[in-house]
């Protein structure tokens, strides 16, 4: 019989679903506001994700969202708090957990993710507050020499570790290590990066007695460096990433919700959608989208009341075409779906 981290890691990836990451740090999102001249109070950013969370029909395309510290502390103007609105959408609460990554000692240039001190007690808070997942962040550089050994296992460790504590308070535990696409390099080097980091990955949760049944990977797709001189294509893109997912992530898993890094929201859906095409596959490859999602919808609000609707709309449009890619049915066309402002 299903526990129930096998049921809401399975509910985390329902057919025609996603994620939104909505767990920007503090830094993060008043970067996304300076860019729209928004200042970033509290309660401009409970306004901003109250807009996302009350925005109808998005849970027929959203299944869960990924809140931040703050925000799962915060409450809608009618005074609900947000993990209490989501569930009565259907959509079910997370929260990350990590302290963001920071310098790797003797290791010039690498990062690894902070913060398993004291995440035992602040996990067991959380599911108190609503959440019944979570997620941890690491990250990884690619150069000629990087990532290092050293780097990719300190954080495959770290990640096996808050998953295990995740499971042991009954939370599914999404795991995002994140091989960064910045960089000229080509699609080949992204994919034997990404390999390595997988492999370790697995290896560490398997040896942390980690429940893959009741866990979700949160990769970066293998693409090429944003500043390669050339790009590969939505089909090779697909080619690389399944051909690196096959190798590594067992089938046990239920599913596999991309991060859309630096992807424009276009390529991050069409993207995905090549790689559904090629299905059905073992897993479910769904969606873990933070900017890809939003931002057009923050474009469209600016921090303005009469703007509620309209960003709203953009952000429903985004969701849906990505519903659409989680079966192979999406299309450039579908674009031009009027998102009438």
């Amino acid at each position: 019989m299903d526990s129930e981290l096998h049921q809401t890691a399975k509910a985390l990836v329902a057919p025609g679903k996603g994620i939104l990451a909505a767990d920007e740090s503090d830094g993060t999102i008043k970067k996304r506001f300076d860019q729209i001249d928004v200042e970033s109070t509290e309660e401009n950013r409970r306004a901003y994700r109250e807009l996302l969370f009350t925005t109808e029909g998005t849970e027929d395309y959203i299944s869960g969202v990924i809140l931040f510290d703050e925000t799962i502390r915060q409450s809608a103007s009618d005074g609900t708090p947000f993990p209490k609105l989501l569930d009565s959408k259907g959509i079910i609460p997370g929260i990350k957990v990590d302290k963001g990554a920071k310098p790797l000692a003797l290791a010039p240039g690498e990062t690894v993710t902070e913060g398993l001190d004291g995440l035992r007690g602040r996990l067991e808070e959380y599911r108190g507050l609503g959440a019944r997942f979570a997620k941890w962040r690491a990250t990884y550089s690619i150069t000629d020499e990087l990532p290092s050994d050293y780097c990719i296992w300190c954080n495959a460790h770290a990640l096996g570790r808050y998953a295990a504590l995740c499971q042991e308070v009954g939370l599914v535990p999404i795991v995002e290590p994140e091989v960064l696409q910045d960089g000229t390099h080509t699609i080949e080097r992204s994919h034997h990066v990404t390999s390595r980091v997988l492999d370790a990955v697995f290896t560490e949760l398997f040896d942390q007695r980690v429940d893959v049944f009741g866990a979700l990977l949160k990769p970066n797709m293998v693409l090429s460096g944003y500043d390669a001189p050339e790009h590969a294509n939505p089909e090779e893109v697909a080619d690389w990433t399944l051909k690196c997912l096959y190798k590594h992530v067992p089938a046990a898993a239920p599913g596999i919700v991309f991060l859309s890094g630096g992807q424009s929201d276009e390529d991050a859906t069409a993207h995905l959608n090549a790689m559904n095409r090629r299905g059905p596959h073992p897993w479910e490859l769904s969606f873990s989208y933070g900017r890809a999602l939003q931002a057009p919808a923050l474009k469209a609000w600016r921090g303005r009341h009469e703007n509620v609707e309209a960003a709203q709309r953009a952000y429903y449009h985004r969701a849906k075409m990505n519903s659409a890619a989680r079966t192979g049915a999406y299309a450039p066309e579908l674009e031009r779906e009027a998102v009438a402002v």
